[in-house]
């Protein structure tokens, strides 16, 4: 071998990296210890970048294309260097190929319950999973936080690295957003591309990485909170119970009262003929007095002797389920006054809901 081949085997000519691979997010070209002459070709294809570092420090970053490396095109690694008059002798640097195209179909999920507050359950601990499109923006943002100095960084390490940090980025987003848990058990669609906007800025400005499509699979809450969102959504379906309960008292009437809404219209319409019997003074409310006043008709029997009814009594006066009864307590619909652990019901309470 004569010296000008032996000089020649010292220096690197041509820089490049065929990737056959679909799982490489960097790989460091592997210099074989040897020096970067003038005018070497740097070729770097398409949804590749590549990134000099010299010395720890990141030089200049090239797109795809065919490029000649000389002073003019490697400024920051000619001040890095401290070139004074040019580029003109070999050098070593580490050259960085980080791929940019599209990662599809990464899968994210959390392995312990996040806890989030709700305006409608309070505390609430959710498990989440799902997953998510990804592609590297910023690659020195990327190699400095993610990658590191792995010579070949691939798919399986990012999913490992990136996991807890797209959960903790997803927990904060919800924190942000402040989605009830209604939504996120239901909406899976939305809540992605809502959390979108909210989940890139951390994941660019940290990680030099940008989420281009972000899915919510399925969303789990603890059985009771579960119970409630059931019981919700059949109330959804019912509708109003004032009008759901209305629309019985109906339906019974036109069967002749046979039914237990029946009941209810007779119980609404016995609440109305005292109200106005007794706004015309046709009820004695001394009750110390013997007889009715001259020339009034003795008051007929108030439509209901019982002054306080439960829960559970006006669920079958009405023909609806204790729980709709319940609900509606809750809801401010129906007024009654808690005693102990059970919930009372005046006539006066029942007369004004149902005539709402």
């Amino acid at each position: 071998m004569g010296l000008m081949d032996y000089l020649k085997g010292q220096f690197l000519e041509i820089i490049q990296w065929t990737d056959d691979s679909r799982d490489t997010l960097s790989w460091r070209f592997p210099d074989e210890d040897k020096e970067i002459k003038r005018g070497a070709q740097l070729i770097v294809r398409e949804s590749q970048i590549a990134q000099f570092v010299y010395l720890g420090e990141y030089g200049d970053t090239f797109g795809p294309g065919k490029h000649t490396l000389s002073t003019e095109n490697i400024p920051i690694l000619s001040t890095l260097k401290g070139w004074k008059y040019g580029f003109e002798s070999p050098f070593k640097a580490d050259v960085y190929y980080v791929t940019t195209r599209l990662f599809t179909g990464n899968k994210w999920g959390t392995s312990n319950p996040i806890m989030m507050r709700d305006a409608d359950f309070g505390i609430v601990r959710v498990r989440a999973f799902g997953t998510f499109d990804f592609r590297i923006s910023e690659p020195k943002l990327f190699l400095k936080e993610v990658a590191g100095t792995d010579n070949h960084f691939r798919l399986d390490e990012f999913a490992d690295t990136m996991r807890s940090r797209i959960v903790s980025v997803f927990t904060d987003a919800l924190a942000t957003a402040k989605v009830p848990v209604l939504d996120l058990a239901t909406r899976y669609s939305e809540l992605g591309e809502a959390l979108l906007p909210i989940i890139n800025p951390t994941m660019m400005g940290k990680y030099g990485i940008e989420i281009t499509s972000f899915i919510l699979e399925n969303a789990s809450v603890p059985p009771e909170v579960e119970a409630a969102i059931d019981k919700r959504s059949s109330m959804g379906a019912i509708g109003n119970l004032n009008d759901y309960v209305k629309f019985q008292m109906a339906e019974g009437m036109g069967k002749g009262g046979s039914s237990p809404a029946g009941s209810a219209a007779e119980l609404a319409m016995g609440f109305g003929m005292a109200q106005n019997m007794m706004s015309q003074g046709a009820f004695n409310m001394n009750p110390s007095a013997g007889a009715a006043a001259p020339g009034v008709a003795p008051a007929p029997a108030a439509a209901p002797s019982v002054d306080i009814l439960t829960p559970a009594q006006v669920a079958q006066t009405l023909g609806v389920t204790e729980a709709d009864v319940l609900a509606s307590i809750e809801g401010g619909q129906i007024k009654a006054k808690k005693i102990g652990t059970q919930f009372r019901i005046t006539k006066a309470a029942l007369d004004e809901f149902l005539a709402q």
